[in-house]
């Protein structure tokens, strides 16, 4: 059947036929991300309710998906994302730290304190960038460093835009472990706090991670995967105060990172 697009064959070209291996590839990625979207884990008929297309189709495509170690089947017959993409997802999550660099760093020179970019990965905050400010105060966190997400500003902000029953699944499976004496280790007192959270638009990390630390982070609305931005320093630099003045700026470089991410070539 002739492409619904463009080059229909009416310039003198051969039409493009949407049976090609574009189409294939298409549909196998929605198939990976139909999967991701159920939580990791789905059987046939939910994939095809979910993705609309034919079951052939989709037997065929996750046969070949399974085959190459992007999707398994489980025990239970349902299909799971595959571990080969593990080492895809923390490339990606390195070389989108990589393009906001710019990004953060008119945070540091707007500021002075250390910008971080963080996404969750895994039930874990991965940071993926940082730009340290131009004091000498060395910061716990790093690029590469996987925490917990109940105990950071950063993973607190992505908690807060998430849907309550997946918060709760999350802290049942990673647990609350205290860091400092200021880390919420209570699931019902941490949601509430997320709905403060997501009530005034920006997260504090209280020295929950670090003590003497304090963290002002603000999610990136529609990012790909859960992702925020963050600014940390000492408490006796970002004050009660200073964090009135901090919370405006870090909001505008997450919209900022936001747009760009809508306006990226799909």
């Amino acid at each position: 059947m002739p492409d619904k697009g463009p080059n229909n064959g009416n310039d003198g070209t051969p039409p493009r036929r949407d049976t090609g291996g574009v189409q294939s590839l298409r549909r196998a990625f929605e198939l990976v991300e139909c999967l991701a979207d159920a939580g990791g884990e789905a059987g046939l008929s939910e994939l095809a309710a979910a993705s609309g297309l034919p079951m052939p189709t989709i037997h065929r495509l996750v046969r070949t998906l399974v085959g190459l170690g992007y999707v398994r089947q489980n025990s239970n017959r349902r299909y799971a994302l595959g571990t080969r993409l593990i080492r895809l997802g923390e490339h990606a999550s390195l070389q989108f730290g990589t393009w906001a660099r710019p990004l953060l760093a008119e945070l540091v020179d707007e500021l002075g304190e250390t910008a971080n970019l963080a996404v969750l990965e895994r039930d874990e905050v991965v940071y993926v960038a940082q730009v340290p400010s131009r004091h000498s105060m060395r910061m716990f966190t790093e690029v590469g460093r996987r925490l917990l997400p109940h105990g950071t500003g950063v993973g607190k902000a992505m908690l807060a835009s998430l849907p309550t029953s997946d918060v709760r699944e999350l802290l049942r499976r990673t647990g609350m472990p205290a860091y400092t004496q200021h880390t919420h280790t209570d699931p019902e007192t941490l949601l509430r706090h997320l709905a403060e959270i997501a009530e005034q638009g920006y997260a504090l990390d209280e020295a929950e991670q670090e003590l003497g630390v304090r963290c002002v982070a603000v999610v990136v609305p529609g990012a790909p995967v859960p992702a925020a931005v963050s600014v940390s320093g000492p408490e006796g630099r970002l004050t009660k105060d200073a964090v009135a003045q901090i919370a405006p700026v870090v909001r505008r470089i997450a919209g900022t990172l936001s747009g760009a991410l809508r306006t990226e070539p799909r």
